[in-house]
């Protein structure tokens, strides 16, 4: 492994990609992680020799260039499915109210907002002079229509607007109501949200992007949104830039919005291109991309480091992966199989062999960097072979003749999906191995993550691989994938839900964080999924732009209406 690692600091680019792939075909012989004297510093770590900026990249006087997986082409924040969408919408669309790189709420298209002393009424001010990017004004009458398409019977997107309890927003999506109460226009600059209690992630929720009512909301009727629907590959937003167009497979391109309440963007243009693991770092050398994020790995940042014309960003992460189980399958009903599968994979190994030192287990769903983290009282499954065969025992599944185990004249064969990145490229073997090894054939499917979210909707999987996206709120880590609402999984906890629901409607910090530290005891004991790890964030933007500053909780779009071309 070292004489690797030292031939991709020496060899042509084209030897060093195959011994990537070398590295990456042999995970499972391999369960070190770096020392601690080896591991990179949190932060940014600038470039140390800009004079290797490459000459392709030079070429490009008013465009930079991004890398982004597998995007779907749903441009519309409150309806897509795939977080690479998320991603682009995050250029087009402003938020009302942002978060800073610590997760604090802070002013975006609202300039300020007050919150009554019982906590139900919101009072949210727009900045003055706000407007769409076709310069169409952006009105208070604009964030009432955005929070009411939410509430639509027919509205099947990811934002759950019901969290936020606004008063009337039950009857609108009831049909009893021909509005939603709780939404008041004062004027063209504040409006008014009346909610029906407390909850901690409210202002997040009614604080997202706005739509605009006059382009998106024409001939608008309540269960009616096949119109808007059109529109997902045509957005008008508010943000930094616009959507010009999409070829799918390679890129998003757009130009800078003059319109921006920011100002404009000082780089005339701006491009998504589609790259994956097996492509990114090779067009990041070339010169192909400006950024791209790479996994947290002690070769990656040293080919990074060679490059020298590289400023490398290293950051904790909120989100978590994990292997989801599908509870509506029989075999996966009983919760000692669930356990046993836990025991039953060196997840230790998988984290060490993908992130070699800059990951962690996850034992909790949500990351270390979280306030509502509990370090301790939470069972660990540290890796127990034989834990997970006395499970399996105990729940009547006994090894047959192959040594894979049968229940009622069914064998415990479970099909695994995965998408195609690095982490599942060690997980598929290791799982395999050890679950052979307690008597549970895995059958993985590889397929595109879109494939791979379409399918877990459907139902069609009994476990799926991916990673949350990222958590701004402890809450958001459990009620999109562990409540009863989240209707993909069929797990259904009552202890479960009405924890998720204390959690939410208490704003006392130090309160949440005990009915959090419960939940996370009872998740454990009845496990809706095997987390994996937490990791580091590592990203790298050329020397040749300035003003690359992602952060945890907003990504690279955070930080891009001040990126800079270096003259």
């Amino acid at each position: 492994m070292a004489r690797l690692l030292d031939a991709l600091k020496t060899k042509p680019t084209r030897f060093r990609l195959a011994l990537q792939a070398t590295l990456i075909s042999s995970v499972v012989a391999f369960s070190g992680a770096a020392t601690a004297d080896d591991i990179l510093k949190e932060g940014i770590t600038p470039a140390t020799d800009v004079s290797q900026i490459p000459a392709t990249a030079k070429l490009r006087k008013d465009t930079v260039v991004a890398g982004i997986s597998e995007p779907q082409g749903i441009f519309n924040p409150y309806f897509f499915v795939n977080g690479w969408d998320e991603n682009v919408t995050n250029v087009i669309f402003s938020r009302l109210i942002d978060w800073d790189s610590h997760g604090n709420l802070v002013p975006g298209l609202a300039e300020s907002w007050k919150v009554s002393p019982d906590g139900k009424v919101y009072t949210i001010k727009l900045r003055p002079n706000l407007t769409f990017s076709d310069g169409s004004p952006l009105t208070a009458e604009d964030v009432a229509f955005t929070l009411t398409v939410l509430y639509d019977p027919k509205y099947d997107g990811d934002t759950d607007i019901t969290l936020a309890n606004i008063a009337g927003g039950a009857d609108y999506k009831a049909g009893k109501a021909d509005s939603v109460s709780g939404l008041k226009v004062i004027d063209p600059l504040t409006l008014q949200v009346t909610t029906t209690q407390p909850g901690a992630t409210t202002l997040g929720k009614i604080g997202g992007p706005v739509l605009s009512k006059a382009y998106y909301g024409k001939g608008y009727q309540r269960g009616n949104l096949d119109y808007l629907r059109t529109l997902h590959g045509k957005p008008l937003g508010n943000g930094p830039y616009v959507y010009d167009k999409y070829i799918p497979g390679q890129e998003i391109r757009f130009h800078a919005n003059t319109h921006f309440y920011r100002g404009t963007s000082p780089t005339p243009r701006f491009i998504y291109r589609v790259t994956n693991p097996s492509t990114n770092f090779q067009l990041f050398q070339t010169g192909e991309t400006d950024y791209d994020a790479f996994t947290s790995r002690p070769d990656d940042i040293e080919q990074l480091k060679l490059l020298g014309f590289a400023n490398i960003n290293l950051y904790g992460s909120s989100d978590y992966s994990k292997v989801e189980f599908n509870v509506r399958r029989p075999a996966l009903q009983d919760v000692k199989v669930r356990q046993a599968l836990i025991y039953g994979l060196d997840r230790q190994k998988l984290i060490d062999v993908v992130y070699q030192g800059y990951g962690t287990v996850a034992n909790e769903p949500i990351s270390p960097i979280s306030w509502a983290y509990n370090a301790e009282g939470v069972n660990p499954y540290k890796y127990d072979q034989a834990q997970a065969k006395k499970l399996l025992d105990e729940a009547g599944w006994k090894p047959g003749p192959d040594g894979i185990r049968v229940k009622d004249g069914k064998r415990l064969e479970l099909t695994l999906l995965v998408s195609k990145k690095v982490l599942n490229d060690a997980l598929i073997p290791i799982a395999k191995e050890n679950w052979q090894q307690i008597g549970v054939l895995l059958k993985p499917q590889v397929v595109d993550f879109n494939a791979l979210m379409a399918q877990r909707k459907a139902g069609n999987y009994d476990l799926a691989s991916f990673s949350t996206s990222t958590l701004n709120d402890p809450h958001d880590g459990v009620w999109d994938y562990y409540s009863t609402e989240a209707k993909e999984s069929g797990y259904n906890n009552p202890q479960v839900d009405k924890l998720i629901n204390e959690g939410n409607a208490t704003l006392d910090e130090e309160k949440r964080k005990a009915i959090y530290h419960e939940l996370y005891k009872v998740l454990a004991a009845d496990p809706p999924a095997i987390l994996l790890g937490n990791r580091k964030i590592l990203s790298a933007s050329s020397a040749r732009v300035t003003g690359f500053k992602p952060d945890i909780y907003n990504g690279l779009t955070g930080s891009l209406p001040d990126v800079k071309i270096v003259k």
